[in-house]
């Protein structure tokens, strides 16, 4: 048995004919972050920092709905969350409402190291942050001119153009919005990972869904929907928040292994393909014995993996059959 490493930069209704602009920095961030875990794990870090570090480069990377990239809510403001867990310990560690980390994903670890907790969210969680001396910058460090554009054209499909000219309104209704290219829908971050001695972790940001509500919280700071890790398997999940948390998709996976006796690809099928809604979700996993599955019944899911074996896959849209 030797490591295995799995990525994810979101799942949604990701059309093939994505410009070319938005597609191939996507897909430059995931090699090179890749690559990043893949020398980690071959300098014998634990996979706790390998999925850390990783999910590190991916918030300070402007491509993707996590970090300094997030999506912006109905308010026009960013409202981060973070996960991370151990798998053989089950320690963990979650944030949410975040405005001004420049790393949500370290302060989750730092929740999960230094406080007898496992979630703090919005001003307790800033509070930690500041009492830990943690990177922060001014919420407008994340307000991107990329994201600017994505909550108009939600906006502009509810037929409620934000006028940022004006002072932003802090309530609105949300409905369920489409992007042509859905570049808007996808985007959160996740990596798992698994070392030679079976040592297994777990890590997942985002900025949430554009245009949601000031305060909704989503599955990935929700241990056992978006993130999960325990002894079999590490999971983090992407697509529509509320759909994974209704499924419990990353904890549905280990338990199906752990008592259904499935393997790592037969229980990531089975949540992905039959107890969740088509096109709502898609995961990445690996297990103790370093298998590793990506699965989505989305369009597409930004992904790749790569084992000790010598293994790599990357991809968008489903492989050819």
């Amino acid at each position: 048995m030797g490591w295995t490493i799995a990525l994810h930069g979101g799942a949604g209704d990701i059309a093939r004919s994505m410009p070319a602009e938005r597609r191939i920095p996507r897909e430059t961030a995931l090699r090179h972050c890749l690559d990043i875990g893949v020398a980690a794990l071959k300098a014998n870090k634990h996979p706790l920092d390998v999925v850390e570090l990783v999910v590190r480069e991916l918030e300070n990377i402007p491509n993707f709905n996590a970090g300094r990239g997030s999506v912006l809510t109905t308010a026009g403001t960013v409202e981060m969350e973070a996960c991370i867990m151990d798998g053989k310990t089950k320690k963990c560690g979650a944030v949410s409402g975040l405005t001004t980390v420049v790393n949500p994903i370290s302060l989750a670890r730092l929740v999960m190291e230094k406080t007898p907790h496992i979630y703090l969210a919005f001003d307790g969680a800033e509070a930690f942050a500041r009492e830990q001396g943690v990177e922060t910058v001014d919420p407008s460090h994340f307000i991107t001119q990329d994201n600017i554009e994505r909550l108009n054209q939600a906006k502009e499909a509810n037929r409620v153009q934000i006028d940022y000219t004006q002072p932003i309104q802090k309530e609105g209704k949300v409905e369920e919005t489409h992007v042509a290219d859905g570049d808007s829908q996808i985007g959160t971050v996740g990596r798992v990972a698994v070392d030679s001695h079976g040592n297994l972790a777990a890590a997942t940001s985002t900025g949430g869904f554009v245009n949601k509500m000031v305060g909704r919280i989503g599955d990935t700071p929700i241990i056992g929907s978006g993130t999960y890790a325990n002894r079999l398997c590490a999971v983090s999940a992407t697509g529509k928040g509320e759909e994974i948390i209704r499924g419990t998709v990353a904890r549905d996976v280990a338990a199906l292994m752990e008592f259904k006796g499935l393997s790592l690809k037969e229980a990531a099928a089975y949540v992905v393909e039959e107890s969740t809604p088509k096109g709502n979700v898609g995961l990445v996993a690996v297990s103790a014995t370093g298998e590793v599955t990506m699965a989505f019944n989305t369009t597409g899911m930004f992904r790749a993996c790569a084992t000790e074996d010598g293994y790599t896959e990357f991809g968008i849209w489903p492989s050819p059959k």
